[in-house]
């Protein structure tokens, strides 16, 4: 399970980049795709570094990369205020959890400056451990998890917005062992 997830993330990234480069304004004109973003994050930042520090940023091995599509024009989503349809994915480069979520994301400007906050809630399947594995792996309890991110970035122009980012994937204590996963990391944006 653990090396199909990583080859589909992989592929699901490596597939998207190529469509997309070099033909962006020719597809901005008909896609649903909102944006396209591309990061690296520090893996679980909640378990304690090599001097017990409380926020561990030592392992930065992760690539995140999500796919926003535009909120359908349908009256959910409107009702819920128009969320973005969030698909992505998180690759350790290390060996550990790796996972893809489906979300919706909401945005919000931060009056008139380029600021703005996002907040983001899905669901996530993943590759680690479920249960039976010492630290730093991580007991994760289910294969399917809860997905929440949140946000703070810039919009430097029409095309083009950077994110630091917070996520957290946790089965929110409905079954045991509920290690989760917590990653702190940078996306830049790329806005069709």
């Amino acid at each position: 399970m653990g090396k199909i997830l990583q080859k589909l993330s992989a592929f699901f990234m490596l597939s998207t980049i190529i469509v997309f480069s070099g033909t962006s304004s020719i597809l901005a004109q008909n896609s649903p795709i909102s944006e396209i973003r591309l990061g690296i994050a520090a893996h679980s930042v909640d378990r304690p570094g090599p001097n017990d520090e409380p926020l561990n940023f030592t392992r930065l091995e992760d690539i995140a990369f999500e796919v926003l599509f535009f909120s359908p024009d349908i009256d959910a989503f409107s009702w819920i205020g128009s969320p973005k349809i969030n698909f992505g994915t998180t690759i350790n480069t290390n060996g550990r959890e790796s996972k893809i979520h489906l979300a919706l994301t909401w945005q919000l400007p931060i009056f008139e400056t380029g600021f703005f906050v996002e907040g983001t809630l899905g669901a996530a399947i993943h590759n680690g451990a479920i249960d039976g594995v010492v630290e730093p792996a991580r007991r994760l309890g289910s294969r399917f998890l809860f997905y929440e991110a949140a946000g703070i970035g810039y919009r430097f122009n029409d095309n083009m917005n950077v994110i630091i980012f917070a996520e957290h994937a946790s089965n929110a204590n409905l079954v045991q062992p509920n290690s989760g996963i917590s990653n702190i990391g940078i996306k830049f944006g790329y806005i069709f």
